[in-house]
């Protein structure tokens, strides 16, 4: 009978399943066993109860077990908290003190990853990073490590002075995986045929590959493009590069074909090498601009800000000055309430003015890049290819101001330009910058000018109200790009004399906003102007979707152009789950009104076939039908569609997916993003990953994760809702954090086979003893004998298993055997066998 302590109560079947799984994988057939509880829910067996009735005499020994965290030594895949946060997943020697609880085993190098200040800990400081280190405890005072084996967890204690202080979301770069060695193609192919009523018809192709190889660090692309009609038929590249990350700079080296930023100078495309900083390297809450909180707290406090009501950041903090720079703003602008809370409860406010524009960096933070080569045109363009070389900085001078500018120059082309970003408080914020451009063209004509240009931003929570304005300004009609200054037979005439941009957003109440956008440019010569303005509201009421658009067009060589759209869109979940049926009209100057109904929607249990069917009208009794649908399978994503109007017939179709190349083969996928990762469930089919519709594991026992994020822990699961029956893992989580353009592995180690109650005997029939340990001579997975000489099996196929059985250290303490299914399919979930050991 089940015996109380403390909190008594019976152990429930999820409570027997818990210690089956966690703490002794064995099939309880015997009724004389304690279970009991401590206060904080751990379950445990008492020994002196562990007697079998069969054969009279005591079994393995077992008391380790009775013992709060007490397990057998050895290697376990373990989540580490380190004080009350996760910070990895990874595998843990554990080994046993002389109280018999087990000790986590660390390297240096280990710790290091762990943010340990090695460096300035003597203990530490001589031992090479492969050295291990069994107490922790005794080399860093105040340390306390708890593994908490039925979660798998090992929670760490360190004193905050031993650790280095790393900003919110902080990845360390020792984690950073450059993957494994692979080739791959990504590639997007579609396809249409047309005919027509007169009866005749036309073809057309056109396919996307973007190939790649990675090697260590390095990064090799090729991008590609074939299209064909029914004349001809044409190959184009369009980039090639290498590339890799270095680490020590935060920073990408480039070589080959590509383009630069258009931070400072307008965007161009090159054929040389690009050294820039990368801000995916940055921790979140470094990246683009916050300013630094400083202040005083009279004693232990709590620090909150809040932005525009939202609580964004709140720490404690010790008694004394305090810095906070890693804030994750809500908006580019709304000022920040800052309240310090003391330990006596009284509380203290002040207010840290905030706006921010694209450009503006955090103080202290250098955002560069440097570009030398040779500017490429074109395809088919008319223009020059000089040598040329480029140098770009912007600088976070401190919580007010940013600085930035830039040198180009070629041959016959000199540009500079400056500017300064400013953050004016409740105003919002504001940048200016200046750029001169010197070009002389190949008649020898001469030109020089500048470019001033202006940005403002403002947002005021009080209304809801955003702002965004930009002002352009030419000091004559001499100032070109570097696009400008290499093409031949460039018309000098109606240069651009000014551009003014503006875009406002205003919510007028929960769920409606309206919008107004437009700009306007003029040019040096004549009195012409283009304007362009829209105007709209849009909004959400019961799930129903709409928005109304109104858009003026006037440009110089053309007649008006306005257009009025409205649209409508209802959900239809109630009667057809996860599709919407949408409303759309059109009116356009000097064009018939349309108006076009369509139902989209999604199949599947998650959602990997969409379709779509859609109905037009227009004014003049033109209609058009189509058809369209597109499915996800973890080997590419497949569409095809049918369109049906007055004088036409249309069949669509496409493919689009990837293929890698990898050391154990060959595996298909979906469309690859920058980075991805290839699962390996060691040969077992069918396992599906949380997160990503359509992605399992092929016949081989891979899958690729199509798109994964950059420096940053990626959390991949396996979806165990949907295991095979015959499958079986050790671990279901994995995270890694892939470097740019990396293919990770992520590895999860599965038991393919079935699960069976194995009767095991000894040489003359009788059960073996109670606690003596199974182990698989190839797999390594273990079991424990139960009182009737049990054990619960997993994994096991109709391919013979070799077991060492162990309840001592003499030699007649063990024996062998060998266990195998038949060959037919087995029908029950789990099995039942018998096994004899010699």
């Amino acid at each position: 009978m089940p015996q109380r302590h403390h909190q008594g109560h019976k152990c429930t079947p999820k409570q027997l399943a818990l210690i089956i799984k966690r703490c002794l994988p064995i099939v309880l057939t015997g009724s004389g066993m304690l279970c009991t509880t401590a206060n904080a829910e751990e379950y445990y067996f008492d020994p002196t109860m562990l007697e079998t009735t069969k054969s009279g005499m005591q079994t393995t020994d077992l008391s380790r077990f009775s013992k709060k965290y007490a397990q057998l030594p050895g290697t376990y895949q373990v989540d580490i908290w380190l004080n009350k946060k996760k910070v990895s997943q990874k595998k843990i020697t554990f080994i046993a003190n002389a109280e018999q609880l087990l000790e986590p085993q660390f390297t240096v190098e280990q710790l290091r990853e762990l943010g340990i200040k090695v460096d300035e800990i003597p203990a530490l400081a001589e031992k090479d990073n492969d050295s291990v280190i069994n107490s922790l405890e005794q080399i860093i005072p105040g340390t306390a490590a708890e593994f908490d084996f039925n979660h798998q967890r090992l929670n760490l204690s360190i004193p905050q002075i031993a650790l280095y202080r790393d900003a919110r979301g902080y990845v360390s770069p020792s984690r950073w995986d450059d993957g494994i060695p692979t080739l791959f193609t990504n590639y997007s192919f579609t396809g249409s045929e047309n005919r027509y009523r007169q009866g005749n018809r036309s073809q057309r192709q056109y396919l996307n590959m973007q190939n790649g190889a990675n090697f260590g660090p390095w990064r090799l692309r090729n991008y590609s493009t074939w299209t064909r009609n029914d004349q001809a038929s044409s190959w184009n590249t369009i980039s090639s590069y290498l590339q890799r990350d270095i680490k020590a700079l935060k920073s990408q080296l480039l070589m080959g074909e590509s383009a630069t930023s258009g931070s400072i100078f307008s965007s161009y495309t090159f054929t040389g090498v690009q050294l820039a900083s990368d801000d995916n390297m940055l921790p979140n809450s470094q990246r683009g601009f916050a300013p630094t909180v400083r202040g005083i707290a009279n004693s232990s406090a709590i620090v909150t800000i809040r932005q525009n009501g939202y609580v964004i950041y709140q720490s404690n903090v010790p008694a004394g000055a305090f810095e906070i720079n890693d804030l994750y703003p809500s908006s580019n602008s709304g000022d920040l309430e800052v309240t310090i809370e003391e330990s006596d409860g009284t509380q203290r406010h002040f207010i840290q003015p905030y706006s921010s524009l694209p450009m503006m960096q955090r103080p202290g933070h250098l955002k560069y890049s440097a570009t030398a080569g040779r500017y490429r045109a074109d395809a088919g363009s008319d223009s020059k290819e000089p040598e040329f070389a480029e140098a770009t900085a912007i600088y976070g001078l401190n919580n007010t101001f940013t600085l930035y500018g830039g040198l180009l120059g070629s041959e016959d082309y000199y540009a500079l330009g400056v500017g300064i970003g400013s953050t004016l408080g409740a105003l919002g914020a504001l940048s200016m910058d200046i750029n001169r451009a010197d070009t002389q063209f190949d008649n020898q004509h001469s030109f020089d000018g500048y470019q001033w240009r202006t940005q403002y931003i403002k947002d005021i929570p009080e209304t809801n109200t955003n702002i965004a304005v930009s002002y352009y300004r030419y000091t004559n009609d001499g100032y070109f790009s570097f696009d400008e200054a290499n093409t031949r037979n460039l018309n000098y005439n109606s240069r651009q004399k000014s551009e003014i941009q503006f875009n406002i957003s205003q919510t007028i109440f929960d769920g409606v906003s309206l919008y107004a956008s437009g700009s306007q440019q003029d040019y040096w010569g004549n009195n012409e102007k283009n304007r362009n303005i829209s105007v709209g509201v849009s909004g959400q009421q019961w799930g129903i979707g709409y928005s109304l658009n109104y858009q003026y067009s006037r440009y110089t060589d053309e007649n008006n152009d306005r257009a009025l759209s409205l649209n409508l869109s209802i959900p239809l979940e109630r009667w057809l789950p996860r599709s919407r049926v949408s409303y759309q009209m059109t009116s356009q100057k000097d064009r018939p009104t349309q108006h076009e109904m369509r139902l989209d929607g999604s199949l599947l249990d998650d959602g990997r076939l969409s379709y779509s069917l859609e109905q037009s009208l227009d004014d003049d009794n033109n209609h058009n039908s189509s058809l369209n649908a597109s499915y996800r399978s973890p080997y590419g994503t497949f569409s095809g569609g049918y369109n049906y109007g007055n004088d036409s017939r249309q069949y669509n179709y496409g493919v689009t997916g990837g293929v890698v190349i990898h050391p154990h083969g060959v595996t298909l996928s979906q469309y690859l993003g920058n980075a991805f990762a290839l699962i390996d469930a060691n040969g077992a089919s069918g396992v599906k990953i949380q997160n990503y519709p359509g992605i399992a594991t092929d016949p081989f026992g891979y899958a690729v994760v199509p798109y994964l994020t950059t420096y940053q822990e990626n959390r991949l699961s396996v979806d165990t809702t949907q295991l095979p029956d015959n499958v079986d893992l050790e671990q279901t989580t994995q995270f890694v954090v892939p470097s740019r353009g990396a293919m990770v592995a992520a590895r999860f180690n599965a038991n393919i086979g079935y699960r069976v109650l194995v009767t095991v005997s000894d040489r003359n029939g009788k059960p073996l003893p109670f606690g003596a340990l199974a182990s698989n001579d190839e797999t390594g997975q273990q079991s424990i004998v139960d009182e009737g000489g049990i054990l619960y099996l997993s994994g096991v196929s109709s391919k013979s298993q070799s077991w060492t059985v162990r309840w001592g250290n003499q030699a007649a303490q063990q024996c062998q055997f060998a266990f195998s299914t038949p060959d037919s399919e087995p029908t029950a979930s789990v099995l039942q066998g018998t096994a004899q050991c010699h």
